[in-house]
């Protein structure tokens, strides 16, 4: 009875420790936000995940050429196929090194402890033309699957001769097929992605892979953990999510600036994955709001929507159960909500 106590003790511990270091983060103040413009994400549809209790975090959400889908990667590294209410789930994808055996997780043998060797896809995008996938995989780097699904290939696990050890976000130029990624940090790995934040770690990157000439160039290094990126509308642009100074950056790809960043948004959160809204703006997820506390309503921001200048036009929100890392918007106003925590993906109508 004593351990049991000591172990609910320190696991409330650490909690607001978490807290803590995350609230001492110097994110900037952001503009206010209109309550006429918020979306109620408390009433969202479960696509939930079939596999055992443990598998969870469908964090990125991704729909192919056809519109199928959504895929999403989830803890015990494979990628799977949303194929509708009566059949579920079904694996799309898995890295090279997987076997269920050996990744399907265990009270005893959590996935923090096999995602190195199973991966972690935390970022997919499809290419369109050609109907590749391309994963961001926190362990294996930047992969890529073709159509049909299978064993995905490994095309990148270092850049400059460094190894990539925190990959994270993705997306495709669907007109030249390059494909443009972060890896969060040069010194930590995801399991260690606190001390990321909590070291204020600048060591982050920002790359580009050529699949004519299966060449990655780093565009741009020394950033603060950047996490999720979206192409622009105009194809000229990057914008890049930096998780622990809670802000957006422009990065031009084109142009008079080409090769040059700048501040674009803060954010009222810690952002995680970005995606194009189809109407010139982005979907932002917000894994947790700024100075939140975890007492108090049960209500918090999921997500905002940002416009091409930056400026916040809509928000979401929902119980703080519910922490999102990514958000994508579908025709009709449905929103799919990727989790890195829960055993379903999301789904919210405007």
């Amino acid at each position: 009875m004593g351990n049991t106590m000591e172990k609910k003790l320190l696991t409330l511990a650490i909690s607001l420790l978490a807290v803590l270091v995350l609230l001492l983060q110097p994110c900037a103040a952001a503009r206010p936000i209109s309550e006429t413009a918020t979306i109620d994400g408390s009433r969202s549809q479960r696509l939930p995940l079939r596999g055992g209790p443990l598998l969870r975090g469908p964090e990125s959400v991704a729909f192919d050429g056809d519109g199928a889908g959504p895929y999403s990667g989830v803890s015990d590294g494979r990628v799977l196929k949303w194929n509708g209410k009566a059949r579920g789930w079904s694996t799309y994808a898995y890295s090279p090194g997987y076997s269920a055996n050996n990744c399907t997780a265990s009270r005893i043998r959590p996935a923090e402890v096999t995602e190195s060797m199973c991966g972690r896809p935390l970022g997919l995008r499809f290419h369109y033309g050609s109907g590749n996938l391309y994963i961001a995989d926190a362990y294996k780097g930047l992969m890529r699957v073709g159509p049909g699904g299978g064993e995905a290939t490994v095309l990148a696990n270092k850049a400059d001769g460094v190894p990539l050890r925190f990959t994270n976000g993705v997306d495709v130029d669907q007109v030249t097929g390059e494909v443009f990624f972060t890896d969060s940090s040069m010194n930590y790995q995801r399991s260690q992605h606190e001390r990321v934040t909590a070291t204020g770690d600048s060591t982050g990157r920002l790359m580009k892979y050529d699949p004519q000439t299966n060449r990655v160039t780093v565009l741009q290094s020394g950033i603060t953990y950047p996490n999720g990126l979206a192409i622009g509308a105009d194809r000229a642009h990057l914008v890049v999510a930096l998780t622990g100074p809670c802000k957006l950056m422009r990065y031009w790809i084109k142009g008079p600036k080409a090769g040059t960043s700048e501040p674009l948004a803060d954010l009222p959160g810690y952002p995680d994955n970005v995606r194009a809204d189809g109407k010139g703006g982005f979907w932002v997820a917000l894994h947790r709001e700024k100075f939140e506390l975890p007492f108090g309503p049960d209500s918090h921001l999921l997500a905002v929507r940002i416009n091409a200048d930056g400026k916040v036009v809509q928000a979401m929100r929902g119980p703080k159960s519910v922490r999102p890392t990514e958000v994508v918007e579908r025709k009709g106003g449905k929103l799919y909500m990727g989790s890195v925590e829960l055993p379903y993906v999301g789904v919210v109508s405007e």
